[in-house]
């Protein structure tokens, strides 16, 4: 009789469910709060070709940014803890979305806010900086945080490791990023929040998951 191949220890099967739960509240955390941030500092619009930028939303700009990195670094562990959750039973070609829409998200995060930077960066900022920025977070960003959803939300259904609302909802959050994200402000902030709901049922069940027997 051929050998079962070893499973993962104890401490891995609990383990794994905490770090996604904490990554992706502390990326929800961090993201809502750059968002809000920059909203509040930068107004989406005006259509002037300078912007004045007083001194208190030169400051807020720049607590948002300095936050940035951080969201993404967050955004990371929080994808890589869900793999690890996911397991071997993953689709390939839905992990592969899952890990190309998470990374473009990324990169298009960072790129936003080296954009937001060139406005405080400036002598006399101008109105492309910001309109550049924004474009890319809600245009392109957003639609890639659309796909991680999805991908996520399908994983999560083929697995059943998600339960049907929890499903629902991030179809829900994709379908609302990709199809008004560019065009409705503040709607940026259904990604973070659709985290925040997400991370905390995978923390909480984590924690309701009994150790397996040896």
């Amino acid at each position: 009789m051929t050998p079962a191949a070893p499973g993962p220890s104890p401490g891995q099967v609990l383990s794994t469910p905490r770090a996604a739960g904490l990554a992706g509240i502390l990326f929800a955390a961090l993201m809502a709060a750059a968002i809000v941030l920059a909203r509040i500092a930068l107004p989406e619009g005006g259509g002037a070709d300078r912007v004045e930028v007083t001194a208190g939303q030169r400051d807020a700009v720049t607590t948002a940014l300095e936050l940035v990195p951080f969201a993404g670094i967050a955004f990371l562990w929080f994808m890589g803890a869900l793999r690890e959750h996911s397991g071997d039973a993953e689709d390939r070609f839905v992990s592969t979305v899952f890990l190309g829409s998470g990374l473009i998200f990324v990169a298009s995060l960072f790129g936003a806010a080296a954009a937001a930077g060139t406005v405080l960066d400036a002598d006399q900022p101008q109105e492309f900086g910001r309109h550049f920025a924004y474009t890319l977070l809600t245009t392109y960003g957003m639609r890639m945080a659309a796909v991680f959803a999805f991908a996520t939300s399908t994983i999560g259904r083929r697995l059943g490791i998600f339960p049907r609302p929890l499903t629902l909802a991030g179809y829900l959050a994709g379908l609302v990023l990709l199809v008004v994200g560019s065009s409705v402000p503040w709607s940026e902030l259904v990604f973070p929040a659709w985290a925040l709901v997400l991370s905390l049922y995978i923390l909480r069940t984590g924690r309701r998951r009994p150790p397996p027997g040896p």
